[in-house]
């Protein structure tokens, strides 16, 4: 494959490129550009962390399982294009100096391209834009006061990266980098063996930690018809290839509690690659997106070809490992339909950030005249796939909206589901908690505030 990006302000041209050839592994063995290091090279410790702009700004992504014809078009900025081409430092280099940020050092390039990216898109929620990055040794403290002694500091001029164009991809070996969802159909049918690469951070670990030999592959990230959200009159409708960053976005206002679970979805930079449709095409039973969707009553699109057909998103996951999806064909969108909102998202993990669910539990119940209308209760982490829980969805429907009416919900959960026990909770924890985020449903909604991150007598 042929690409065309821009390295810290010099652009750069390769031809017959491995499409899976990591970013990370380019940059250290073929530019000498080590300051980027390797850490999990899973996308988890954020010490591989680059800065990669195009027409929608900036972003931090893991170098790791970042693939080079994932940046076609873009530039992409390293530890070493942070300071000045004089030779300056960056503020929050300098900030890192004054407030001794750093002690081993190998995690530190990763942090000051994480902290440069948020300095250059002004976000001040420094937990937040640092929560990819592991340091085992500094401690926290005096990153975050670099942070926010660098705040108030000027943009360098440098940092505004401008991206050239995309160099033509040729389809050698079959790969390709569709521009539509149309050329991806195409493609598709035509190797329905291949693999869809939207973000990679699934995929990427196929190569890194399983070393498979993916053949034919295909890039998803310039199909821009399938990265929009529009609000239509059936509902927002939202591409597969929309990030989880630019989802919690648009979930803000709608339906907030989506939005703050899916700020627990990895790091920062895992959800500005991670998109939804690879999230539900991947079909973990412990996806956090799915759940939530199905409370919301979401309909899933998928296309092969031409022919399109459109299903409950629930119905898509038939059993562990397998969903109704054919040969050659692939999630084009996904669509909410419109809902005052009632949804509530609760994820149980051993860590606040960054962390698999145990268990994820989300629920969308309205009420009317006191008595129960609807109840979508779904839930990942209870059994093979997301899953409704029916038995208790119909213990609720008509009943008074009540405690007692929830604590007979409460229980029918046990005919829904049979949770195994593995390393993340036993399958007794599993359901006395899935039980006990009902329960806090009932008592929000009765205007009790509840917050998993704070202890109360």
């Amino acid at each position: 494959m042929n690409i065309t990006f821009r390295l810290n302000g010099e652009t750069v041209a390769l031809s017959d490129v491995s499409p899976t050839t990591t970013v990370l592994d380019w940059l250290r063995d073929h530019k000498k550009l080590t300051g980027t290091k390797e850490g999990c090279n899973e996308g988890d410790c954020g010490a591989c962390t680059v800065m990669v702009t195009d027409e929608t700004g900036a972003r931090a992504l893991n170098a790791c399982i970042l693939f080079l014809p994932q940046i076609n078009g873009k530039a992409l900025r390293t530890v070493e294009g942070i300071s000045a081409p004089c030779g300056t430092l960056h503020p929050v280099q300098q900030a890192m100096i004054d407030h001794h940020g750093s002690q081993c050092g190998f995690c530190t390039p990763g942090f000051v391209v994480s902290m440069a990216t948020a300095h250059l898109n002004g976000a001040s929620d420094d937990d937040v834009q640092l929560s990819g990055n592991l340091c085992r040794c500094t401690g926290y403290a005096p990153i975050i006061r670099a942070c926010e002694a660098a705040r108030d500091a000027a943009v360098p001029p440098h940092m505004q990266d401008t991206a050239p164009d995309p160099a033509p991809v040729a389809s050698a070996a079959g790969h390709a980098q569709p521009k539509t969802s149309d050329a991806l159909a195409e493609w598709y049918t035509q190797h329905p063996d291949g693999t869809l690469i939207a973000g990679a951070t699934d995929v990427g670990l196929w190569v890194t930690k399983d070393f498979r030999d993916l053949g034919p592959v295909a890039f998803l990230n310039n199909c821009a018809d399938l990265r929009a959200i529009t609000s239509t009159d059936d509902g927002i409708e939202i591409g597969a290839a929309v990030t989880l960053s630019d989802l919690e976005t648009a979930m803000a206002d709608p339906h907030p509690s989506f939005a703050a679970l899916i700020r627990r979805y990895g790091s920062v930079q895992v959800r500005n690659a991670a998109t939804i449709g690879g999230n539900i095409a991947n079909g973990s039973p412990i996806g956090d997106g799915s759940p939530a969707l199905i409370a919301l009553g979401a309909v899933l699109h998928l296309r092969r070809g031409a022919a399109r057909r459109s299903m409950p998103l629930e119905d898509f996951f038939l059993e562990y490992g397998k969903q109704d999806r054919a040969p050659g064909e692939f999630v084009e969108k996904i669509t909410l339909p419109h809902q005052p909102d009632r949804l509530r998202c609760y994820k149980l993990s051993k860590r606040f950030d960054q962390d698999i669910s145990a268990l994820c539990g989300c629920f969308s119940i309205t009420v009317e005249s006191g008595r129960v209308a609807q109840a979508r209760l779904a839930f990942g982490g209870m059994a093979g796939t997301p899953k409704r829980a029916s038995q208790a969805e119909a213990t609720l429907q008509g009943a008074e909206w009540c405690e007692a009416s929830v604590t007979a919900a409460m229980a029918a959960l046990s005919a829904d589901f049979a949770p195994l026990s593995d390393m993340r909770a036993s399958a007794q924890y599993r359901m006395m908690t899935a039980q006990n985020m009902l329960h806090r449903y009932w008592l929000e909604d009765q205007g009790v505030t509840t917050s998993v991150l704070e202890v109360t007598p």
